[in-house]
């Protein structure tokens, strides 16, 4: 499934993580995990997918990493220990996260148990249209 059906559907699993705001940048504008990771560069839900992936000791230290080099927050500068640790705890665990075999596998199970079902609807309204048909011609 791509971002952008994810978007569709109203979120993805790692919004919580990239919304949480992580205070006032030197502008005085708020700067939310998604906005940093973007002034880095990086791709926000692409990083959070990687993070999700590590284990949480080393996602906290990757991400730990990401914000000392998000120099417009100065607020940070404390609680560049304490953040990291916090922010992770907002991403889906490893067992919870779905690439996009996964994704497809879950909807393919899921269209697989209509598909017999439409099947049967068109054959009998293919029926009701012959005999409809053949009755109105065999008249005239």
């Amino acid at each position: 499934m791509s971002r952008m059906d994810y978007l569709r559907q109203g979120g993805t699993p790692f919004d919580g993580f990239l919304y949480a705001q992580l205070g006032e940048d030197s502008t005085g504008h708020e700067v939310s995990v998604l906005s940093a990771l973007a002034r880095l560069g990086l791709d926000p839900w692409d990083e959070a997918a990687a993070l999700s992936a590590l284990p949480r000791d080393s996602a906290a230290a990757r991400l730990a990493g990401h914000l000392a080099r998000v120099s417009s927050l100065p607020d940070l500068g404390a609680e560049r220990t304490t953040i990291p640790p916090r922010l992770i705890a907002l991403l889906p665990h490893r067992r919870d996260t779905r690439d996009g075999a996964d994704l497809r596998n879950v909807v393919t199970a899921r269209l697989g148990r209509i598909g017999p079902m439409i099947a049967l609807i068109l054959a009998i309204l293919f029926l009701l249209q012959t005999l409809g048909f053949g009755l109105s011609g065999a008249g005239g």
